[in-house]
């Protein structure tokens, strides 16, 4: 690249940012975000909460890929994933990332539930920041759940069973749920939608605000200061 199309190409780059700058005041909050104090008891037992998010940020970009390619419904399913790691391009890749990511996601919202309560980093004024991340575990566990029963082979669809078979013996409502989950009395086309649904519509949704919420209150409490 010459120096005039390097110039050429600065101008038009550095028009673009003024223009979202002059709209959002970008620069001003990313200048926040770079310039933000680390306490300097934080090592490397505080990043599990940052590779959790970096794991959901996996699951979402290989999820809508492989949303191009999935079919949920009972006859189609399994099917539909062969097809992804047979004839998809790097199919058998995205797949592998989207499945190896959930259980390390799994892993990393323990790690860092554990590291929070073991340096009582839920003390006051935390306890709400604390109660939102333990919602946000058991999402993070509804979506493994959830996503168990998409492939729809023997392991997936038992393992759905058992799971409802547990939700179940809940009492009191424990019919009622049992009914939500199957969409009537066994596992079929119905069950696989609802799946579906609560695992790319309603639990995405619910783990942005919620995420949202949880990095506003980390945001203005700062980071908890050790015992």
């Amino acid at each position: 690249m010459s120096s005039g199309e390097g110039n050429i190409f600065r101008r038009a780059w550095n028009g673009f940012v003024d223009f979202f700058d002059e709209r959002f005041d970008m620069r001003r909050v990313l200048r926040e975000f770079a310039d933000h104090e680390v306490p300097a008891h934080v090592n490397w037992l505080y990043c599990f909460g940052g590779i959790t998010l970096l794991c959901l940020i996996v699951q979402v970009l290989t999820g809508i890929l492989l949303a191009f390619y999935y079919e949920p419904t009972i006859d189609t399913a399994y099917d539909s994933i062969l097809n992804i790691m047979d004839n998809v391009p790097f199919g058998v890749f995205l797949r592998s990332l989207h499945a190896w990511t959930a259980n390390i996601m799994i892993l990393m919202v323990i790690l860092h539930m554990l590291r929070v309560f073991f340096h009582a980093a839920y003390r006051p004024p935390r306890e709400l920041n604390w109660m939102t991340g333990v919602i946000l575990f058991f999402i993070t566990i509804t979506f493994g759940f959830s996503g168990y029963l998409l492939p729809m082979n023997q392991l997936s669809f038992w393992a759905t069973k058992v799971g409802s078979e547990i939700a179940l013996e809940m009492p009191l409502i424990g019919t009622q749920i049992h009914a939500f989950l199957l969409g009537g009395e066994k596992i079929s086309d119905a069950t696989l939608t609802r799946f579906y649904a609560i695992h790319v519509v309603i639990l995405p949704v619910t783990i942005t605000i919620l995420l949202g919420l949880h990095f506003l209150m980390v945001r203005k409490q700062g980071i908890a200061d050790p015992l």
